[in-house]
């Protein structure tokens, strides 16, 4: 199965769509119901569609963590429990694997004029599915902290260590650094940023055969280890919401945080606002050397379910052309990097937008990726709290991929 997703990275400003009115949603009569992830931009869509509710259109929506679980079974019924899912790059893949979810060609010709090629997530020719923003894990830091140390903000990871050693030994702060390492799926993301920013390849060609046993693999582990010697003990722990709260309160200089939360950390509702005022972003760090971001690029898109009536399909197509209108982005600026020609621009986009420039690559869309962040994710943390040597540990991760493919049917 070939994917392709269509975007031009470095083509930012024209991403998306043309300036549309979206007055009114004019959906036909139908069903519409969303099953997504939940965090603050997508709540924004969500919340746009249900202005599309009327006398012949019912719209409900489940926004939860545990979307990725409830997918596949949910759209295997039919009719399917949701018409709508909102999805990232990972979690796409077992839709597809299945064939749960319907070609949008016929939908796109008739009612998403407003939208460009560039957005579209295509499968041999079929758009299966419609990015509306994009995200990455990047550089947050506190300019005034850095200023007191007298060093520029980190382009580096070697760099961000020799801040956060200054920071430390000048009192102003025991634990500078953080970084999402709980397990079991954000260590392995810290892992696989690190890893491609290092120049590691994670299969063999276009095969499914894992290669991170390799030199690249152990400097990325040592690195995330040397890392945690400017983390509080309790770095297992760490999700961008427990990081916040040390943010607020002046506990941590420097972290790789997810952009879609760059906002809040701006807001100064939740940060005190002289920390807030002081709170930068910029790219991801480079590593070892090597030239691009040490982060991966995510789009989040809707589909529409394959197990519904024509009718339901319609109306969902048509509510989510409203929810993700140029009108709803410019609504709320600063909760993501909105997909959106005439987008306005927002500080909290910076660092996604450095990264995007930076080269950052797009976390991949194998069918078979999932297998391999689940196995890394399982076997990283005896190597971070020392209970295994790095090269055990990649042996280890590799051990379980290749099993759980195997049985998959994608190795022989």
């Amino acid at each position: 199965m070939r994917t392709h997703t269509l975007f031009c990275w470095l083509a930012f400003a024209n991403l998306m769509v043309t300036t549309s009115s979206a007055l009114s949603c004019g959906t036909d009569p139908g069903a519409v119901r969303i099953l997504s992830n939940d965090f603050d931009s997508l709540r924004i869509v969500a919340a746009a569609a249900l202005e599309c509710a009327s006398p012949t259109v019912t719209i409900t929506k489940n926004q939860t963590t545990q979307h990725a679980e409830l997918q596949v079974p949910a759209l295997k019924v039919n009719p399917a429990k949701y018409t709508v899912v909102i999805l990232s790059n990972d979690t796409m893949t077992a839709l597809l694997n299945g064939g749960l979810l319907r070609s949008l060609n016929d939908l796109v010709a008739r009612y998403g004029q407003q939208l460009k090629a560039n957005q579209f997530v295509t499968i041999d020719g079929k758009i299966m599915a419609v990015a509306f923003m994009v995200n990455a894990q990047h550089l947050f830091y506190r300019a005034d902290v850095l200023a007191e140390v007298g060093v520029p903000p980190p382009s580096s990871y070697e760099q961000m260590l020799d801040a956060a050693r200054r920071i430390r030994d000048k009192g102003i702060m025991r634990y500078p650094l953080a970084a999402t390492d709980r397990p079991d799926w954000d260590l392995a993301q810290e892992f696989i940023n690190m890893y491609l920013g290092y120049g590691g390849e994670l299969f063999d060609g276009g095969t499914a055969r894992t290669v991170i046993v390799n030199e690249r693999g152990v400097k990325a582990l040592e690195m995330m280890k040397s890392l945690t010697a400017y983390m509080r003990p309790d770095f297992l722990t760490y999700t961008t919401d427990s990081i916040a709260p040390m943010w607020a309160a002046n506990e941590v200089a420097m972290a790789n945080l997810w952009g879609s939360r760059a906002n809040a950390f701006l807001t100064g509702n939740s940060i005190p606002l002289a920390i807030a005022r002081s709170t930068r972003f910029a790219a991801a760090p480079t590593v070892g050397g090597q030239h691009i971001p040490s982060t991966t690029l995510w789009w989040d898109a809707f589909a529409i379910a394959k197990n519904i009536d024509d009718a339901d399909a319609r109306a969902s197509f048509q509510t989510m052309m409203h929810a993700i209108s140029p009108a709803a982005a410019n609504a709320h600026p600063g909760a993501a990097v909105w997909l959106t020609s005439d987008a306005k621009t927002s500080a909290s986009a910076a660092g996604v937008i450095a990264s995007v420039k930076g080269g950052a690559k797009s976390y991949p869309t194998a069918p078979y990726m999932g297998y391999l962040h689940n196995a890394i994710g399982a076997n990283l943390a005896a190597f971070m709290q020392g209970r295994k040597s790095a090269e055990e540990t990649l042996q280890d991760a590799a051990t379980t991929y290749t099993t759980a493919v195997r049985e998959a049917g994608y190795l022989r």
